[in-house]
């Protein structure tokens, strides 16, 4: 097991500079990636605008589309609402139709947004049909530099949480982060050992690293205070929960695909312009 870890030597870099203003990453601190933003219908983060300026797509899944008309002009409550909701229209609306209300389904339309209704779809859900899109639409893109950012995945029914969860196994060949206000959950893919640069002012110290999709035999870390040395994690035994960073750079290796999950801080500098 060992000689095969061993074998994964390509590295992929992670870090959350989506969660800074572009004037606030430095040279040194930046990937060069291409953003999409896809927006699911829960709650949309207090960072949601800073998020949007950084994405090159922008998506709302179904009801994700009535979150961005009501909820990004309360983020700007001296602003007209107005005048918010008409800088804040998305490229695309996609989803079961199911949930968009009339009037917000009228009001980007009329602003030229794409609407494609998958209705006759019902075995994937509304992040898996927009992630195919995404795919498809970034055929000519290089994935390992181009990242989708995920609000709404997280919180409300938990069968839609597993389900946007299970998205990240789906698509694991794809850059995917999944936020709230209070957390970013992402996929550490066993093809590759991992350094995860810690954005120390937005971010931590608190931080999971588990297995889902099957048993880790042996995984091992530096960077965090109680660091794993070719540890064995399932359900049903170990896993690491409730663990802290202690360094700027966090490394994992593992023969399993792990979720990694850090705290983020708040107030975040979100950067509100718009």
């Amino acid at each position: 097991m060992v000689s095969r870890l061993v074998q994964n030597t390509k590295v992929m870099k992670h870090a959350a500079t989506f969660l800074l203003p572009s004037s606030a990453v430095s040279a040194t601190n930046r990937l060069a990636q291409t953003y999409a933003l896809v927006v699911l219908n829960q709650q949309i983060p207090k960072f949601t605008p800073l998020l949007w300026s950084h994405a090159k797509l922008r998506i709302c899944a179904d009801g994700g589309a009535n979150r961005i008309f009501d909820g990004v002009p309360k983020l700007f409550p001296d602003q007209n609402q107005l005048n918010i909701q008409h800088r804040y229209v998305p490229n695309v609306i996609k989803g079961d139709m199911d949930s968009i209300r009339p009037e917000v389904h009228q009001f980007y339309a009329e602003l030229g947004s794409e609407i494609i209704d998958n209705s006759e779809n019902q075995d994937t859900n509304d992040l898996h049909k927009c992630i195919s899109f995404i795919r498809e639409q970034t055929s000519a893109f290089d994935h390992s530099n181009f990242c989708t950012l995920v609000t709404g995945a997280l919180g409300g029914r938990f069968d839609h949480e597993a389900a946007n969860l299970n998205a990240l196994y789906v698509f694991s060949d794809m850059r995917i982060v999944l936020l709230s206000d209070d957390c970013q959950i992402r996929l550490l893919p066993k093809t590759h050992q991992h350094e995860i640069h810690i954005q120390s002012t937005i971010e931590g110290p608190h931080c999971g690293l588990f297995p889902i999709g099957g048993p880790s035999v042996s995984t091992t870390t530096t960077g965090l205070t109680w660091d794993l040395c070719n540890s064995e994690m399932k359900f049903g035994s170990m896993i690491s929960t409730s663990n802290k960073v202690r360094e700027e750079k966090v490394t994992v290796c593992s023969d399993a695909d792990l979720l990694w999950t850090i705290s983020l801080k708040t107030p975040i500098h979100m950067g509100l312009t718009c």
